[in-house]
């Protein structure tokens, strides 16, 4: 399950969380974020436990999305005990995107 985010709840969902939060800044408007969006259910559900797979709007919650840096979309961001670990722009292949996660999530639930 994808959870969605605002700027109300990001702190909350994303920086208090746990677990590593990847966190899907997007757009309606954006084929690229349109064209992950399958990829990402599956990695949230193969990743139960493991992972957070989290959505923010960027037109709807602008002040998160400045203040994550983000100029293209998609931008892929895990989170890791509050902190940006690692970040990609553009829709990427499942492969690169479990690569990217590989050594930041924990062995096991």
């Amino acid at each position: 399950m994808i959870v969605t985010v605002t700027d109300a709840t990001f702190d909350e969902l994303v920086l208090r969380a746990e677990r590593p939060v990847l966190v899907d800044f997007t757009a309606d408007w954006c084929p690229p974020c349109r064209m992950i969006l399958p990829v990402l259910r599956e990695i949230a559900a193969e990743q139960e436990g493991r992972l957070v797979v989290a959505r923010l709007d960027v037109d709807a919650n602008p002040v998160t999305a400045r203040a994550a840096g983000v100029l293209g979309m998609p931008t892929l961001t895990l989170y890791v005990g509050g902190r940006p670990a690692t970040q990609v722009v553009g829709a990427q292949p499942k492969a690169v995107l479990l690569r990217m996660l590989a050594e930041h999530l924990p062995a096991s639930v």
